[in-house]
């Protein structure tokens, strides 16, 4: 169940005022937990991935259908697994707000969920007026 805003507005105080309070031991608790749990998927992945290509050869070379199959899908587990720790790792701020709170060491997580991007629009106009235009040239013979 995500935050109110009441319970984020409070968490972004205790963490201001632990960070001006003691900035050494703030760092220390927010660089190496995160950076050693994805430093060890990081780790596992590879191991991982490496073991999956010495399960895709061993099916080859003996002709084991099962076992590279296998291989191929630890290989590919291995490859998500270690992509979303550094995916999670180089996360870019959305927002001028989050980047100022990432330089600072702060973030905030809207229950674990990204805020949706907006896409640009593609052409003049919404998606129906694009479509009665189309269909004026079509009446007109313009294609």
């Amino acid at each position: 169940m995500p935050l109110s805003e009441e319970e984020l507005r409070m968490l972004e105080q205790m963490e201001r005022a632990l960070l001006a309070e003691d900035p050494k031991f703030a760092s220390t608790l927010r660089g190496s937990r995160m950076a050693g749990s994805v430093r060890r998927r990081i780790i596992l992945s590879s191991t991982g991935f490496v073991i999956g290509i010495a399960l895709l050869m061993t099916g080859v070379v003996a002709r084991q259908e099962i076992v590279g199959i296998v291989g191929f899908l630890v290989m590919l587990g291995a490859a998500v697994f270690g992509l979303t720790a550094l995916r999670a790792r180089h996360a870019v701020p959305d927002t001028p707000e989050q980047a100022l709170q990432a330089s600072q060491g702060l973030t905030v997580i809207d229950g674990g969920r990204r805020p949706r991007r907006q896409r640009a629009p593609r052409g003049s106009g919404s998606f129906m007026e694009r479509m009665e235009q189309r269909w004026r040239r079509r009446r007109e013979g313009g294609y």
